[in-house]
């Protein structure tokens, strides 16, 4: 499983130009399902997301969780994530799992989000949809549940 998170000053999604989500200070997910993702993978990047220290302390040093500051978190399902652009002109997304499979993993994330009691939000599974970010700092981390089976000098 892959996610990017953005962290935000607010950001907002919708779906026929209708906002159906917004959020304040806290964290854009976007969240890839791969082939053979399982709920493993979800609770090792829920915890990883909900722990990680991205946010600034007084000094503006990375010192803070989401946990911490009592973010909002905004979940927006991406199997581009899984974009593979080694060969030819157009990303080949065979390393995606299956609409089915990846929406009941998308919506296993939102729950495990949600069990923190952060404000949760959620785009829309598998639509065309608008995200408005209002990104802070900018801060960009990838994160990618295969990570944790590699040792650093593989990466």
């Amino acid at each position: 499983m892959r996610l990017l998170l953005q962290r935000v000053a607010e950001a907002s999604v919708e779906v026929e130009h209708r906002v159906l989500a917004s959020i304040g200070q806290g964290l854009v997910v976007f969240v890839a399902v791969g082939e053979g993702d399982n709920q493993e993978d979800v609770e090792y990047l829920v915890d990883k997301v909900l722990k990680l220290r991205i946010f600034p302390d007084n000094g503006q040093h990375f010192n803070l969780s989401s946990l911490q500051i009592g973010a909002e978190i905004l979940v927006v399902s991406q199997f581009t994530l899984y974009g593979d652009t080694r060969k030819g002109r157009r990303p080949s997304f065979t390393q995606a799992a299956s609409p089915e499979v990846a929406r009941s993993i998308f919506q296993d994330v939102v729950r495990l989000f949600r069990e923190s009691n952060l404000k949760v939000e959620e785009g829309r599974f598998q639509e065309d949809m608008l995200v408005h970010i209002h990104n802070d700092g900018p801060v960009t981390v990838w994160l990618d549940s295969q990570d944790r089976r590699r040792s650093r000098k593989e990466r």
